[in-house]
């Protein structure tokens, strides 16, 4: 036994992972190149949109989004089934940045780790950018902003416009999941359709859960965050921001105990039998969500964690400086 194991209880030395992101073999290429396209597309065109749109209060909160993301996508949950899913966080990021700031920062969480962490294809990388940021970032929004007019000003209506644009989101990108399988031969429409929107109806109660309860602690802690005007900047921005980092950080301790049952996507391609077309990275840095070099799993995957926090958190912090010093 190594010596991280007399830190850690035993329940927390062995870890299984298991993530949505599409792996390489999934997709055909020509469907593949197009997300790349999209992808392409919808990032350069986000870097253009948020040149006059970045403030003081969205620069540093785009790296504190990136890194509770990130974070948050490690605690994989338990839905029915013998299935998990994970949070997403696109709805989340658009209803406090604003969706084009959500393009750019779960771009750079989804690339991170996929560069960094082999957590999806290299090819299907384009897919990945689209399906989970650039969708769920505009349905979330769009839902919530609807929702808001629709039902009015108050916490409970703006818990209500945040819960139902999350759960939709997840759906829409689960939907657009299936599509993109069945147009790459991997699976037929009738099959991937109902089972992806069927097992992601109930991973999308999670995400509700989760954004609700993201945009609690936000209104009752920075409320100015989640309306139209500026931040006030200073101390006050400086410590609520590393506040935020600390947290991210925090949730990353308790990743051990993320459920190691297999997600949406990887419980769908094993009951319509695709699975064994998922085509591993032709490199691997962080495998896994672990640290190299560090025996204990449970350890090497927090300080994995950790170390990717801080990765996504300074990429997107800098697109957001680079943005905003642009103007």
């Amino acid at each position: 036994m190594s010596m991280y194991a007399s830190i850690l209880p035993t329940w927390m030395q062995t870890t299984t992972r298991h993530y949505m992101h599409i792996p390489d073999g999934f997709l055909s290429a020509p469907v593949a190149i197009v997300g790349w396209g999209l992808a392409i597309l919808a990032i350069g065109y986000a870097l253009r949109q948020t040149r006059t749109q970045l403030g003081e209060r969205q620069v540093p909160l785009m790296g504190l989004m990136a890194a509770f993301i990130f974070a948050a996508q490690m605690l994989n949950f338990p839905v029915a089934g013998g299935t998990s899913g994970h949070l997403l966080g696109g709805a989340l990021a658009a209803i406090v940045l604003g969706p084009w700031a959500a393009v750019l920062v779960m771009a750079s969480v989804i690339g991170v780790q996929a560069l960094l962490f082999q957590d999806g294809g290299l090819l299907a990388l384009g897919w990945n950018v689209v399906n989970m940021g650039v969708l769920t970032a505009f349905t979330g929004y769009l839902v919530y902003r609807g929702l808001r007019v629709l039902l009015g000003p108050g916490h409970r209506a703006r818990l209500a416009a945040a819960v139902i644009g999350a759960w939709l989101s997840v759906e829409v990108g689960a939907v657009a999941t299936a599509v993109e399988l069945a147009v790459s031969g991997t699976s037929p429409l009738a099959v991937a359709l109902p089972a992806m929107a069927g097992v992601h109806a109930l991973i999308g109660i999670g995400e509700a859960i989760i954004t609700a309860g993201a945009v609690s602690f936000i209104a009752a802690s920075r409320p100015d965050l989640l309306e139209a005007g500026q931040a006030a900047p200073g101390q006050r921005s400086a410590t609520w921001v590393t506040l935020g980092l600390l947290i991210a950080l925090g949730v990353t301790l308790l990743s051990p105990l993320a459920s190691p049952m297999p997600d949406g996507l990887e419980r769908v391609a094993m009951e319509a039998g695709f699975l064994h077309r998922a085509v591993s990275a032709p490199y691997h840095l962080f495998p896994n969500y672990t640290f190299p070099g560090i025996p204990n799993p449970a350890l090497a995957t927090i300080l994995a964690g950790a170390f990717g926090v801080l990765v996504v958190f300074g990429v997107a912090y800098l697109i957001g400086r680079l943005r905003e010093e642009a103007l």
